[in-house]
């Protein structure tokens, strides 16, 4: 059942004096766009008839056309609680349609959508909640981002070791006026580093809700005078930031399938665990989209780096483990994405692997017995574990060797992130380091 008619929109917009209205929606990366109008023009934008250029939004642009439409979803209509209170400002997340009232394929809102409706018509119903970490950096003299902070904080820590305290606290406030529903948040491993977690939604909105909060985080920390960033691995020698993402499935009556009468793990939950497995080396293009992420997933830094799951809530080295909450609260968490992705591919992926898994009721190689949080790779390599890409390269082999990936992706999201990627990987390689001056340069 919809949350809001047209009629509630002009309404609340009315009421609330609400004088902008921002017109999300974003690129094959996950990087927000928008249109913003003006509330005189909030008719023809509900009516959809709002057009953009699509040429210079990457991976939108196609050969035969770029005039593209904006169909807002009324239930994502939102007023932004850190915009000024006179003369408010509010957004609403987009669909993207083509000239002729079609979904365009090249939105991922729509790929993600399409996997939606594909686990409805199988009598699936997912929610996710995701686990974003991030820093808080200094601004230099000049105004300019870095990678320092004078904190020292570790896990758990409180005032006065966690500097970040008062930043998080505002960020909750705010998201919590947003509708989220805000589960936990704490100081993380490294220092400057933090979580805040929110409870589960459904996949889509909780998509959307990945794209708020950056959204929300980078904007408030920037208030308290501190750069945010999901950079995956922004210093070296300490442990990275991920986002682990929890899913739950349900059936039409809202049970949970993942769990069987015993209250151990259903032969379901153990499909959906191969069919993830099976497919997460090409996916990790997509879930770990940049050159830093790899950086991020290597051993002893509280990462995953092998193919594997555990029933075991304590054994954290598992890609996909099974949190000690079980009954009705039984899930699945994947734990190598990061909020670099693009949550509505990432999340379109990751579903669509699980359910494949399920159609096809595939198992799952054997749990994972032993916590391989410190080993190295030449352990790896001996237990005969498999191990996720180790380099941006590496993940752009597997992604172009799985049918289903594309499948997924539909051909045009699938060759135009493929090019990217291969770019960008290109120009990693041909970039000379700092690291390789001090490493090489006096010897050679």
């Amino acid at each position: 059942m919809s949350k809001y008619t047209k009629e509630d929109i002009f309404r609340i917009v009315e009421e609330e004096d609400v004088a902008f209205i921002r017109l999300q929606f974003c690129d094959i990366f996950g990087i927000p766009k928008n249109i913003a109008i003006a509330a005189s023009q909030l008719e023809c934008a509900l009516n959809n008839e709002c057009m953009f250029d699509g040429v210079s939004v990457e991976g939108f642009v196609r050969s035969d056309e770029s005039d593209m439409y904006l169909y807002p979803d009324l239930d994502s209509f939102e007023i932004y609680p850190w915009r000024p209170q006179a003369g408010k400002v509010a957004r609403m997340f987009c669909n993207v349609y083509t000239v002729d009232g079609k979904p365009f394929m090249g939105d991922s809102r729509n790929v993600l959508h399409e996997v939606v409706k594909k686990a409805e018509k199988m009598g699936l119903n997912f929610k996710l909640n995701p686990e974003p970490e991030f820093f808080l950096f200094d601004y230099d003299d000049e105004g300019r981002p870095t990678n320092k902070t004078h904190e020292k904080g570790g896990y758990f820590d409180v005032a006065p070791a966690d500097q970040g305290e008062n930043v998080r606290r505002d960020i909750i406030l705010n998201l919590e006026e947003l509708g989220f529903d805000i589960s936990s948040s704490h100081h993380e491993i490294a220092p400057a580093q933090h979580e805040i977690d929110f409870r589960e939604e459904d996949a889509e909105r909780t998509a959307d809700m990945i794209m708020t909060f950056r959204m929300a985080v980078k904007t408030i920390a920037k208030k308290h005078g501190l750069y945010a960033t999901f950079m995956p691995k922004p210093t070296e020698g300490i442990s990275g930031s991920g986002m682990h993402i929890n899913i739950i499935a349900h059936d039409k009556n809202g049970n949970n399938i993942f769990v069987d009468d015993n209250g151990g793990l259903s032969d379901i939950a153990k499909y959906f665990i191969a069919g993830v497995l099976s497919h997460v080396k090409a996916m990790t293009l997509v879930t770990n989209p940049i050159v830093n992420s790899y950086k991020r997933l290597v051993p002893g830094y509280d990462a995953p780096v092998n193919i594997s799951w555990s029933s075991s809530g304590a054994n954290r080295s598992a890609l996909i483990r099974i949190p000690s909450k079980r009954g009705q609260d039984t899930r699945i968490e994947l734990r190598n994405p990061d909020s670099t992705c693009n949550p509505y591919l990432a999340i379109a992926l990751i579903l669509a692997a699980g359910m494949d898994g399920i159609e096809k009721k595939m198992t799952p190689p054997e749990e994972l017995g032993d916590n391989l949080k410190n080993a190295t790779y030449d352990d790896l390599r001996e237990s005969g574990l498999e191990t996720l890409p180790m380099t941006l390269g590496e993940a752009i082999d597997a992604y172009q060797d799985d049918e289903f990936v594309k499948e997924v992706l539909g051909n045009s999201i699938f060759n135009k992130m493929l090019d990217a990627k291969r770019k960008e990987w290109k120009d990693f390689r041909t970039c000379v380091t700092q690291w390789e001056i001090g490493r090489y340069l006096n010897i050679f």
